[in-house]
Parts: C-alpha cells; sequence; structure tokens
C-alpha cells in the first residue's frame, strides 16, 4: 500500500516540476514523493476517545493550555520524557524503522496549525511575500533536478504552486501527475489557484507555504519549528507505540478522528465530483477531538513542516548508537534514495502527520510514525505548519516583558 512504489517516498518540490509545464524530468523524478506527499493522509488527535480505542487510559498529565500569563497564549505544554519513536508495525515504511528510544525535553507547541488568519497578521506587520508568490530561483530549483538539467527559460519560471485537482473517475493510481497540477498563481491566499479564495476560511490552517515561508513566520513570532522528534512525541499524546494518535481503531465506536479522504469522500481516491465542489480540502482547526496533550489535527487535515533534514535512513543510524538519544536535532544534511534521477543529497525537510488528501488504499501516513522529505522551497495545496517554544524560552520572553510593563505579561507576536 503507499505511493511510488519505493516504499520511501519524498515530498520534495512539487512546485516548481510541473512549472515549466513541459519540465518532464522533474515531473517524474518526483512521481514518487508527491505520491507520498498527496497522500496527505487520515489519521488524528482525539482525547477521551483513546478509553474506547485501546481498552486503557493513557499515562499523560492534565492538559496544560497557556494563557499568555502561565504559558504563552495558544499553546499547550508537552511534558517531555522517553518513548519509542519510529515504527516496526507492519504498516510501518523502511524509513520509519527501527523504532528506538528517544528521550525530549518538555516544551510548548501550537495547540493546533497557524491559521490563515495568523499568517496574514504576519504579512500585514511585515510586508512578507511568499515562496509561491515569487518566481522559482534557478539555484533552488537545480539541486532538486538530475545533473546537467538545462535551466528553463524565464517565461517557464513563474510563481505558484501545486494543487490537487483530483480526477473525474478511478485511475491507476502509479502516475500522481493525473492528480496534481502545477497551478500559476496558487498561493497562500488562492490555495488551489487564482479563481479560490480563503474567504471565510480564517480559522483553516494556511496552506502553500514552503519551509522558508514558516521559517519567516517562526521568526517573527518568536518561536520555531518543532524539531521530528519532538513533534512525533507530541503527536503521539502519551500512546506508545498506538497505531493512531488516539489509539487502535481507526474510527472508535464508529467516530471519525480526522479529517482524512476516508469517511469524508464519497468517492475512492483521487476521485472528485467537480459539481460538489472538488475535494473536501482543510476543515477549521479544532473540528476533531484533540489527543491527549490537547493539541488538534496533529494528523490528518495538512501536512506540517519540521525542522530536520531528511534523510531517509536517519532512524537506523539513530538505532545503531545503541544509547538513548537526548533531543535529537536530526541529521547534518539530507539524504533520499528513493528518486531516480534526481541527487541522493538533495535538499529536503521532513514533513509529518499527512492531510485531508490521505485514504486507506494509497497511503499510510496517517500513523504519527510516518514520515517524508520535501524541498524546503516547496509548496502545495495541503502542506502547512505548526510552531513550538522551548520552556526557557518562554520563561525569558515573559521576565522581559514583566520589565518592559511592570506587571506580568507578555505581547503579542511579532
Amino acid at each position: 500500500m503507499g505511493g511510488s512504489g519505493s516504499g520511501i517516498d519524498a515530498a520534495a518540490d512539487h512546485r516548481r516540476p510541473g512549472m515549466a509545464g513541459r519540465m518532464g524530468g522533474r515531473m517524474r523524478s518526483q512521481k514518487a514523493l508527491l505520491a507520498a506527499t498527496l497522500c496527505a493522509c487520515m489519521a488524528l488527535g482525539a482525547g477521551a476517545f483513546w478509553w474506547y480505542a485501546s481498552g486503557r487510559a493513557p499515562a499523560v498529565p492534565a492538559v496544560v493550555v497557556g494563557d499568555g500569563m502561565s504559558g504563552p497564549a495558544g499553546m499547550v505544554r508537552v511534558p517531555g520524557g522517553e518513548f519509542l519513536m519510529g515504527s516496526d508495525s507492519k504498516q510501518a515504511q523502511p524509513n520509519e524503522k527501527p523504532a528506538h528510544k528517544v528521550r525530549v525535553h518538555a516544551f510548548w507547541m501550537d495547540q493546533h496549525h497557524v491559521t490563515n488568519a495568523e499568517f496574514r497578521k504576519f504579512v500585514e506587520a511585515t510586508g512578507y511575500i511568499s515562496t509561491a508568490e515569487r518566481a522559482p530561483a534557478w539555484e533552488t530549483l537545480r539541486v532538486q533536478l538530475p545533473p546537467g538539467t538545462p535551466r528553463p527559460p524565464d517565461s517557464a519560471m513563474v510563481a505558484g504552486g501545486m494543487v490537487f485537482v483530483g480526477t473525474p473517475g478511478p485511475v491507476p493510481l502509479q502516475d500522481y501527475s493525473r492528480w496534481w497540477r502545477y497551478v500559476p498563481g496558487a498561493d497562500w491566499r488562492h490555495p488551489n489557484g487564482p479563481g479560490s479564495s480563503i474567504d471565510g476560511k480564517d480559522n483553516h490552517p494556511v496552506v502553500q507555504v514552503s519551509y522558508e515561508d514558516a521559517q519567516a513566520y517562526a521568526r517573527w513570532a518568536g518561536k520555531r519549528l518543532p524539531t521530528e522528534a519532538e513533534w512525533e512525541f507530541a503527536a503521539r499524546g502519551g500512546l506508545e507505540q498506538a497505531t493512531y494518535a488516539w489509539g487502535e481503531q481507526f474510527t472508535p465506536e464508529g467516530r471519525q478522528m480526522a479529517n482524512v479522504w476516508q469517511g469524508q469522500q464519497r468517492q475512492p481516491f483521487p476521485v472528485v465530483s467537480p459539481k460538489a465542489g472538488g475535494a473536501l480540502g482543510t476543515s477549521p482547526v479544532g473540528t476533531f477531538p484533540p489527543n491527549g496533550y490537547g493539541l488538534s489535527d496533529m494528523t490528518g487535515n495538512a501536512w506540517q513542516w519540521v525542522a530536520d533534514w531528511y534523510r531517509a535512513d536517519q532512524f537506523r543510524r539513530e538505532a545503531a548508537s545503541a544509547r538513548l538519544i537526548e533531543n535529537p536535532a536530526g541529521p547534518l544534511a539530507s539524504w533520499d534514495p528513493s528518486e531516480p534521477g534526481v541527487p541522493l543529497d538533495a535538499p529536503k525537510r521532513v514533513t509529518r502527520g499527512g492531510s485531508f488528501l490521505c485514504n486507506e488504499d494509497y497511503c499510510l501516513s496517517y500513523r504519527p510514525s510516518a514520515r517524508r522529505g520535501t524541498d524546503p522551497y516547496n509548496s502545495m495545496s495541503h502542506l502547512g505548519f505548526r510552531l513550538v517554544m522551548d520552556e526557557g524560552s518562554w520563561a525569558q520572553k515573559r521576565q522581559q516583558a514583566t520589565r518592559k510593563t511592570g506587571a506580568p505579561g507578555v505581547p503579542d507576536a511579532g
């Protein structure tokens, strides 16, 4: 089951491959990874329903939500601790194996994805222009292409993003280009192209944002992207090696737990009905039950950028050390053998969590251990992010605000 057949699909630069319209080499080379990414998967956070799904109560502390005084507003405290990262299950892909012991410190994490409203506030405050709104730079594009690929003409280097368009009927699932298109003019304000809009969707995850965009927002907000280990620890919500973020049953007592294709769409993937408005798309953050730490949509809804470089063999490397790894920060560079013709060390960052496109017939990335690699300059209609803050950073920020105002508290981001 799974995307390209490699078993280690990576989500590299799907924004520009179709861009030139004729950049067939790149489109083919990214078949594996888009197949994985678009697998935009299912699963997600639940809280009380763990009892139904697993038959045991998770050993997690009470949910702590920051209010701007006791913790950063809009963030929840993840207690940290030791856990088994990755998976040895039959469903796990090679890049998830083996399960190995890791310990992370306590930290604060955004309760949900960064939303359209929050990203708009950042753009209005800074004048930031996102990656998808700029013509691609050849220097960032060529490193994702087979050596010797000629530079496309300037007319082909147009701003835009990759958009899921679906198909009118069932198709073989080997060729992602049947249901993905590069759409000039697609960006965070117009995630499906110039004719689309985020009006009325302030509380939906912002999408069509690159790793670079997420980093820019993080600097403005005084936060950072989570490490891959922090993300997985948080996504598991206190459940050791559970299949989903809420337990073992996909729909405990018939309850839908995440915004994924299965249970949300009537047609099999990737079939969409134009009369019905196409694929369902993102849902408002917090629509589904949170996990044991109080985090919403840790899997499903939209993929999430994390800080680490992507190595397909990283978990094997970590396990080989035969010691408990404290706060792993990931490898120093990328390595991914799953894309023929693409340099093994083409820059990729880890993406996690899946999205509204994930389904049981095409991908398995709705599990907390599933992972992909994505070109840092890529943007897609199902890819967003959330941020974290160290406890020390929060304490320092609050102290600075107290000295400035004479009263405890912390100013808004930016």
